[in-house]
């Protein structure tokens, strides 16, 4: 495990690109979302300031309009790497628990969080299926947004995990989970989702909470900045500058996929996050409780473009 302290970089044309973007969504937006009033609490939406009772409905709206095209999205988005990152996730969580002579078959709960398509959901099934031998093993797939849990249901439908009752949906808020009970799942995972959600924190405090004792919070997200100054500049130029033209032409939805990138650079820092998962009330793999500061608790993936994070509730 790797500190990254490359500093941000974006290039001049970047920026104007960001305030032109800006600018026309802007335009395009309702008086009431373009101004802020001094007493309201406010968050970003990319590089925008909006007040934090419109974000979620601002992010879900991106979400509709991409969940058609999630994987095209992901693909422009981590130049196809993400679908080896994704393998290489599930790999390190080693879902299911393999049967034994002497035990009845249990299997784990597992809550996949921001996992409306199922993408995440079907590898760990198909891991604990075929890797572990365990028929048990279950997941729900929780999503904010209708239309993306509409894509899961669809890559699921035909499925034997489905016919056998191995799999779930539930519409939720991550950050309020009324609908799962306290320390009631066995795995919580979140692909490519967290940088989205308005209050982080409080997600990560719902995660402790309806983790089981000994339970493990798993985070795939992308990072802010690589670890290397020369390819964090090549990165950013890409991700700024082709991968909304791309979102353009192939999807004919620009402004989704400028946020979508805006996202990546508002998120936290690798230490920064597994600060805040500390924060939570986790124990980091590699870390004591009695540790200062935060050393571990993270896996970069492909020079820092994006990273693994764990979190163990105390048993």
């Amino acid at each position: 495990m790797r500190l990254s302290a490359t500093p941000g970089w974006v290039c001049n044309d970047c920026r104007r690109s960001f305030a032109s973007s800006v600018r026309a969504q802007q335009q395009q937006q309702p008086a009431s979302s373009q101004h802020v009033r001094q007493d309201e609490k406010t968050t970003h939406f990319g590089f925008d300031t909006v007040a934090e009772n419109l974000k979620a409905s601002r992010v879900a709206a991106v979400f509709s309009s991409v969940a058609s095209n999630y994987d095209t999205m992901n693909d422009l988005m981590s130049l196809g790497i993400h679908r080896l990152w994704k393998d290489h996730f599930v790999r390190s969580l080693n879902p299911g628990i393999r049967p034994t002579a002497s035990a009845q078959p249990q299997g784990q709960k597992i809550l996949d969080i921001a996992g409306g398509t199922g993408d995440i959901a079907f590898r760990m099934l198909d891991h604990a299926t075929n890797i572990n031998r365990d028929t048990q093993t279950s997941v729900i797939v929780s999503d904010i947004n209708p239309e993306m849990l509409g894509e899961g249901r669809k890559r699921f439908s035909t499925s034997p995990y489905q016919a056998a009752g191995r799999v779930s949906f539930m519409e939720a808020n991550a950050e309020q989970l009324d609908q799962v009970e306290s320390s009631s799942i066995d795995l919580y995972t979140v692909a490519f989702g967290i940088r989205n959600f308005t209050h982080k924190q409080k997600a990560l405090e719902e995660a402790f909470r309806v983790l089981k004792p000994g339970g493990v919070f798993a985070c795939l997200e992308f990072a802010p900045n690589l670890n290397n100054l020369l390819m964090n500049a090549v990165y950013k130029r890409w991700s700024f500058g082709a991968i909304p033209l791309i979102g353009q032409i192939v999807a004919a939805d620009r402004d989704s996929y400028q946020y979508l990138v805006e996202s990546i650079e508002k998120f936290p820092s690798q230490q920064e996050f597994a600060g805040m998962i500390r924060q939570a009330g986790f124990l980091l793999p590699g870390q004591g409780p009695e540790d200062e500061g935060v050393k571990a608790g993270w896996e970069d993936l492909t020079m820092g473009i994006a990273a693994i994070h764990k979190g163990v509730k105390p048993a």
